[in-house]
C-alpha cells in the first residue's frame, strides 16, 4: 500500500488536537483589520472546532494528523 500525501493547504489551515478534534481558524482574519472592533479581532484569534459535516473530507486531506 503506497503512502498517502498530505494536502499542504489543509495542513496549514487545520490543526488536530490530541483528542482527535479538528480545529480551524476563522475566515477574514487579516482583511481590513484596522477598522474592526477590538472584541471582533479577539474572536478571530481563537480556533474553533470544524463542523461535523466537513470532518470526513478534511480527514482525507490530512491522513496522518499532521499539524
Amino acid at each position: 500500500m503506497p503512502k498517502l500525501k498530505t494536502h499542504k493547504g489543509a495542513k496549514s489551515r487545520f490543526h488536530i488536537t490530541g483528542s482527535g478534534k479538528i480545529m480551524r481558524i476563522k475566515g477574514p482574519k487579516s482583511h481590513l483589520r484596522r477598522r474592526k472592533a477590538k472584541r471582533v479581532k479577539q474572536l478571530f484569534d481563537k480556533k474553533i472546532e470544524l463542523h461535523p459535516a466537513d470532518r470526513t473530507r478534511i480527514r482525507r486531506l490530512i491522513p496522518y494528523g499532521v499539524g
